[in-house]
């Protein structure tokens, strides 16, 4: 008698790229960020060079939603920066933008379309 095993499906990936160039950190987001990617968002958070750019550009153009625990990974690691750091969200959708704004994330961050 044989055993079928199902394979796990795979875990959703985290559509998150960064790019820098010393004091600046772009990352662009897109698809959905759900509650059980927090980890790995903030470990990618922790990054370096991400931690020593002085301006964050958060693309949320192409993020369709974005879980409150994402959403207060996010304001973590943008506020306790060792130095200041300048904010600024380009293109997030309404409902993005009200996650954000749940977090405080409005209160620190500017936003633009």
């Amino acid at each position: 008698m044989t055993t079928e095993s199902n394979p796990a499906p795979a875990p959703d990936p985290l559509h998150v790229t960064m790019t820098t160039n010393g004091q600046r950190a772009t990352l662009v987001f897109s698809g959905v960020l759900k509650t059980h990617m927090v980890g790995t968002l903030e470990e990618q958070l922790t990054d370096p060079r991400l931690r020593q750019a002085r301006v964050w550009e958060l693309e949320m153009r192409d993020l369709a939603r974005l879980a409150l625990p994402c959403a207060y990974a996010l304001l973590r690691a943008a506020t306790t920066s060792p130095a200041p750091t300048e904010l600024h969200v380009r293109g997030a959708r309404r409902i993005v933008r009200r996650t954000l704004h749940e977090v405080g994330f409005d209160a620190v961050a500017a936003f633009e379309e």
